[in-house]
């Protein structure tokens, strides 16, 4: 992801408003800062996936919280080439394992076989959560003119690269508010087609008067959102909240059914609302 994200920008970078700083490398690990003009508001986008590490014999261990059900297709490769194998989960134990022709090598890593589909009001794939997020800051990026976008990593087990990332970006440029470019979920509350995601709270709650300057811009922008309240789960954000600066931030993500499956699926409109909140956002914040 971090190759495929430093070739695209250095391919498209010409054609965008503003020619981004572009901070990658030591120091950064595989993440990836874009800084715009003289930005205020910063957006995170993590680009790393759920998936699976192979133990030993025919184990596998989870990497987040990825959806298992037996013969679901996962691919990787180790040492001695391609792997396309099935997922398989004992009745008895849950434990998690794989069919393959040959014994794959311990720490080899495993994703979901990517089957992209498209209609005409929807798209669906594994890893929607975060690539989707990551296409509406690539796409932010090329009429952003002040802002900075950082694509980082481990979100999906534990976090620890927006610590980093967030203490360069307020030391280096004084920017101490974040929105969070990922995707959240459809549920009882929240549905697909009425619009992009506002989470006013998760596991964590972010500071009311930002989460609010947010809700009125929205408001007064005419474009379809929607609020969402939740008591657990949580993002990029958790980082910025338990760090040692002032950091205010807010999610914002189209939702998605069929979480952390091969399967995730989310309403083209949808999509759509999240690019244009944030487009909005990152010229009135």
């Amino acid at each position: 992801m971090t190759d495929f994200l430093l070739n695209y920008i250095a391919e498209h970078q010409t054609s965008w408003r503003v020619q981004p700083q572009v901070l990658a490398g030591e120091g950064f690990q595989d993440c990836i800062i874009l800084v715009f003009g003289q930005p205020r508001t910063a957006v995170f986008a993590h680009i790393d996936s759920i998936g699976f590490t192979v133990r030993y014999g025919q184990e596998l261990v989870r990497i987040g919280g990825p959806r298992a059900e037996t013969g679901y297709r996962l691919v990787g490769q180790d040492a001695q080439g391609a792997i396309d194998c099935t997922l398989t989960v004992d009745a008895r134990t849950g434990e998690l394992g794989y069919e393959f022709i040959r014994p794959i090598e311990r720490g080899t890593e495993l994703t979901f076989y990517c089957d992209f589909r498209e209609t005409d009001t929807t798209v669906q794939s594994c890893y929607l959560d975060n690539r989707l997020g990551v296409w509406n800051a690539l796409r932010l990026a090329e009429t952003l003119e002040h802002g900075i976008i950082a694509f980082s990593c481990w979100e999906e087990h534990g976090g620890g690269s927006v610590a980093y990332l967030a203490k360069y970006i307020y030391e280096n440029y004084g920017v101490r508010q974040a929105l969070i470019s990922d995707i959240t979920w459809v549920t009882e509350g929240v549905y697909p087609g009425q619009g992009v995601v506002i989470s006013l709270r998760d596991s964590l709650i972010p500071r009311r008067a930002y989460v609010d300057k947010i809700r009125r811009i929205a408001h007064e922008s005419g474009i379809p959102y929607q609020l969402e309240v939740e008591g657990s789960g949580g993002s990029d954000a958790k980082e910025l909240q338990h760090g040692a600066q002032p950091w205010d931030w807010c999610f914002i993500g189209a939702p998605e059914d069929h979480v952390h499956s091969p399967d995730e699926i989310v309403d083209k409109q949808d999509i759509a609302s999240m690019l244009a909140l944030y487009q909005v956002l990152m010229q009135k914040l």
